[in-house]
């Protein structure tokens, strides 16, 4: 967010300096402002773009669940796609999944842990579990598993014994409009900032001198 705002004072004083020398202040003014709102308000409305590759807090990761408030992430692999990517929620591919349960906080490391993967919102239905990890002490606080996921939703239940389970839901191989925005707000900004600086450009006249230079 300060990179953008930093970004926004250079344009707009770049494009005071364009303005000819008899314009009002108030309209060199209007122009910063305008400048201003197309970089800023798309890192307001879109949260998360100027920091989407920065450290993220526990508490603010989306792949960390509590469980009888015991921490635990969640990690997904499919080195067949992209060898090094690590996935959550959205998973983009098919196929052959690894599934990682790291349990963060130690009270979990003591008490058998099972997973179960289940195709479709509804838990109790036992005919659509595509992966079961049976209860058991993990010390190292890793649970490791795989699964053939194919298109569609799937619920990754997490029990502990003795506690409330928690649950991830996984959108498999389906279009995430959300990360398509993300990655399309920065390129469209630029355009509509350049497009404005244009327009200003024309209107001040200085590309007609441009283009007819004063005779000798």
């Amino acid at each position: 967010m300060v990179s953008i705002f930093f970004a926004a004072v250079a344009l707009s004083v770049l494009a005071g300096v364009m303005r000819p020398a008899h314009m009002a202040t108030a309209e060199q003014m209007g122009m910063s402002y305008r400048i201003i709102a197309a970089l800023v308000l798309p890192a307001i409305l879109v949260p998360g773009l100027a920091a989407a590759h920065g450290n993220v807090d526990l508490d603010a990761d989306i792949c960390v669940r509590r469980v009888g408030g015991n921490m635990v992430h969640f990690n997904a692999y499919q080195p067949q796609h992209e060898a090094k990517a690590h996935y959550c929620t959205e998973i983009p591919g098919e196929g052959e999944t690894f599934l990682v349960v790291d349990l963060v906080d130690s009270g979990l490391r003591t008490l058998p842990v099972g997973v179960r993967v289940v195709r479709g919102l509804n838990e109790s239905s036992e005919d659509q579990t595509v992966a079961y990890w049976p209860p058991a002490i993990h010390p190292d606080g890793v649970l490791r598993g795989e699964a053939t996921l194919t298109e569609g939703l799937y619920k990754v239940i997490i029990t502990p014994e003795g506690l409330s389970p928690s649950s991830y839901l996984l959108k498999v191989h389906q279009v995430d409009y959300g990360q398509i925005m993300r990655k399309t707000v920065g390129p469209l900004t630029i355009l509509l900032v350049l497009a404005l600086i244009w327009y200003e450009f024309t209107k001040s006249g200085r590309l007609r001198k441009w283009r007819t230079p004063d005779q000798a």
